[in-house]
């Protein structure tokens, strides 16, 4: 199993432990990942420990609500050159009336949903053209998976250089789209971790990174980036803080500029104004930071 494989298994585990899911569809779904019923029922009874405080948190939080901030832009569908002759990627543009800088925008496990581009065209509002590439592209894009567990469960069978290599494809219709401007990327649980990965592919286009909760690499090398670089994480995100001073080590190996903000008392996918986890206080806190972070090193 994967690094990212092993994460996306952990995330039903824990989806269930939250109370999020019930136990027959998170067997269900982790048997889509491969995992044998024995394997996925001790999954399930290891991340069931310790999870009784953010059960709680997600049972008493409000109704997800409407992020505050400028009116997003509608995206536009588009398709894409992938890094191979013959691949072509899809992707949610959304341009900035006078663009500051380009931001790629990497979804969650769940796949390019309407969710990630709001935050596109939230992005755009606030003066970064962006981009959200499928990385679901060469299976039929996510909308073709009916189940998000099938788009899930294709994800974990991706290879990591596969992502690296499309997020990088990505990266060439971005500056294809913004000539001129300095280079980001954000992404968000699976596309946090995917955010690191892109950091770790010897990539030097980037100017600035944002990876909110996402899982580290194994064997992540920084060594040939150039981003500045602004780590989010959740207070109540035991699982992927274990991998935080592995970053912040590796980032300062590297030499690169950073910073490292956890926010106490929220959980796992905070950002998500879809999800039961939200914390709107905390996730509009969150985009300023992004805001001040790209305004000082793409605009």
């Amino acid at each position: 199993m994967t690094p990212f494989h092993r994460y996306l298994a952990e995330e039903v585990a824990v989806d269930h432990a939250d109370g999020l899911i019930p136990r027959r569809e998170a067997l269900r779904r982790l048997t889509l990942l491969g995992l044998a019923l024995p394997a996925a029922s001790a999954l399930l009874a290891a991340c069931g420990a310790g999870r009784e405080s953010a059960a709680t948190a997600v049972a008493t939080s409000s109704a997800p609500a409407s992020p505050a901030g400028p009116s997003p832009p509608a995206t536009e569908a588009i398709t894409f050159p992938g890094p191979e002759a013959g691949v072509t990627l899809q992707g949610a543009w959304a341009a900035a009336a006078d663009p500051r800088g380009a931001v790629l925008v990497i979804h969650e496990n769940r796949g390019l949903n309407d969710h990630i581009r709001s935050v596109a065209g939230r992005l755009a509002a606030s003066g970064y053209s962006s981009l959200a590439p499928d990385l679901l592209s060469r299976e039929g894009g996510t909308a073709s998976f009916g189940d998000p567990a099938q788009a899930i469960a294709a994800l974990g069978r991706v290879p990591e250089d596969r992502f690296a290599a499309d997020m990088k494809a990505a990266l060439d219709e971005l500056e294809r789209r913004a000539p001129g401007r300095k280079l980001g990327a954000v992404g968000f649980c699976f596309g946090g971790g995917m955010v690191w990965l892109l950091l770790s592919s010897d990539e030097p286009r980037l100017a600035a990174a944002v990876p909110f909760y996402g899982p580290l690499p194994e064997n992540a090398d920084f060594t040939g980036a150039r981003a500045a670089v602004l780590g989010i994480y959740a207070g109540q995100d035991d699982r992927v803080n274990a991998t935080r001073a592995r970053a912040e080590a590796g980032l300062r190996k590297a030499g690169l500029k950073y910073e490292i903000v956890t926010f106490p008392g929220v959980d796992h996918a905070f950002f998500n104004d879809t999800g039961q986890r939200y914390n709107a206080a905390a996730a509009a806190q969150a985009y300023r930071r992004v805001l001040d972070w790209y305004g000082r090193y793409l605009a």
